[in-house]
């Protein structure tokens, strides 16, 4: 079997992934597309291996802690995910700006009581 099929296989892969990054807004869907480059990666270690016929087997090792790292990204990605939409509603990930405590954002701004509210309404009458 010749090289460049999986090498282009994983190319394709990992430009879907790339595309799925950056016009995605859903948080969910950014990690799907980060697994499937890391697939990608995984692809390509494997085929290279198998090529060159290493004895060590050195693209199927490094293959191994990939996947140990992508299971742990995307249970820390899946946790942080959960918490942001209980505590905002959403997982769109323009609405996401900061990840501080949302009731935090708007106690440093100044608001007129309500007493005074009413007061300026009674003035303009």
């Amino acid at each position: 079997m010749h090289l460049a099929y999986p090498v282009v296989l994983a190319a394709l892969l990992f430009s879907v992934g790339v595309y799925g990054v950056l016009a995605r807004r859903n948080v969910i869907l950014v990690l799907m597309s980060v697994e499937l480059m890391l697939n990608a990666v995984n692809l390509n270690l494997v085929a290279f291996d198998a090529w060159l016929r290493d004895s060590l087997h050195a693209g199927q090792a490094l293959t191994l802690f990939t996947i140990t790292v992508a299971a742990a990204e995307i249970g820390l990605g899946l946790a942080i995910v959960l918490l942001l939409f209980r505590a905002r509603g959403t997982a769109d990930i323009d609405r996401v700006t900061a990840l501080g405590d949302p009731a935090e954002s708007t106690a440093g701004t100044e608001r007129a009581p309500d007493g005074a509210e009413a007061l300026k309404g009674q003035a303009a009458a």
